[in-house]
């Protein structure tokens, strides 16, 4: 299969691509390299160094002609959104916008696209039919880009699976500030520093979240090539954890124990975050196999031969 990857040079889209390319695919990434890293682009894809929203985008579409877009190109922070909606809006929805259309012009067959676990309703853990809590510009715009793949799919019959991801770590995901607290309290640890905590005043262990390897992730896009018609899933541990607990296991399996410094939360955080992820196994065949503790020692051994 020809698979067209937006981001492909991000944490989450390098793992992606890696993943198709050893799955024999030829695999086209398109990225402008913004939050993308040039030493994550895999050196048997084809790479455009281009924005989405740039009329150089159709023109490489037309000229690959791929049979499949896998979209993770987005503006991904959530705070960010908070003080620039527009600029949100611009990548996450026009820029989706620009990618259905020049998929319909060019025989684009389906959508796999990277949406949010920031959508999830208040049942813990969320299911995928909840009526979705929309607190952040960011989480209006992800959830925009789902209402969108349906209209295209209802008018042009572009196929889509959406995938709900819960807090995403592994390698190469960087530190910078609005990535996750795993590679955040990384870092803090590994230069002797304090992390802080943002945390609600009836949550002192902070907020509490969901968090997947990104492998994990990647083995979610790669069932998606050929299972999921037009559906919008939950790719998750299904597992609550308030920060605090996480902070104290890496405290364990880093051997580290600096402090930990408690703050407000930030604005448009979520008290709570918890998705569940059984559909994904019922239509994908999928389900969450690495562990927190085990993702962690992982990261801590990259990071050590690094």
């Amino acid at each position: 299969m020809k698979i067209l990857v937006t981001g492909g040079a991000g944490f989450i889209g390098s793992h992606i691509v890696d993943t198709y390319i050893r799955d024999g695919h030829e695999v086209i990434v398109v990225d402008h390299l913004g939050s993308g890293q040039r030493e994550n682009l895999n050196d048997q894809a084809i790479f455009y160094e281009l924005d989405i929203l740039s009329e150089e985008f159709e023109d490489v579409v037309e000229k690959e002609r791929p049979d499949l877009i896998n979209h993770h190109a987005a503006q991904k922070s959530v705070p960010d959104s908070v003080k620039s909606p527009r600029y949100d809006a611009k990548i996450n929805i026009l820029g989706l916008l620009n990618v259905l259309e020049v998929s319909v012009k060019s025989g684009v067959k389906k959508i796999i696209y990277a949406s949010s676990g920031a959508l999830a309703g208040d049942r813990i853990p969320a299911r995928e039919d909840e009526e979705p809590r929309l607190i952040s510009p960011y989480a209006i715009s992800k959830y925009t880009g789902e209402k969108y793949l349906q209209f295209y799919s209802l008018h042009y019959g572009l196929k889509f699976v959406a995938l709900r991801y819960a807090n995403v770590y592994g390698t190469r995901q960087v530190a910078d500030g609005e990535c996750g607290v795993i590679p955040i309290f990384f870092n803090n640890f590994l230069t002797h520093q304090p992390s802080v905590l943002r945390a609600y005043p009836d949550q002192p262990k902070g907020t509490t979240r969901d968090y997947v390897h990104v492998r994990d992730v990647a083995e979610a896009n790669r069932l998606a090539l050929e299972h999921g018609e037009n559906e919008i899933l939950h790719i998750s541990s299904g597992t609550e954890i308030h920060i605090a607990e996480v902070y104290q296991l890496m405290k364990e399996v880093l051997g580290h124990d600096l402090p930990l410094i408690r703050k407000g939360p930030r604005a448009g955080d979520l008290k709570r975050s918890c998705l569940d992820p059984s559909r994904a196994k019922e239509v994908l065949g999928w389900e969450p196999r690495i562990s927190l503790r085990e993702g962690i020692e992982e990261l801590r051994s990259h990071i050590m031969h690094v």
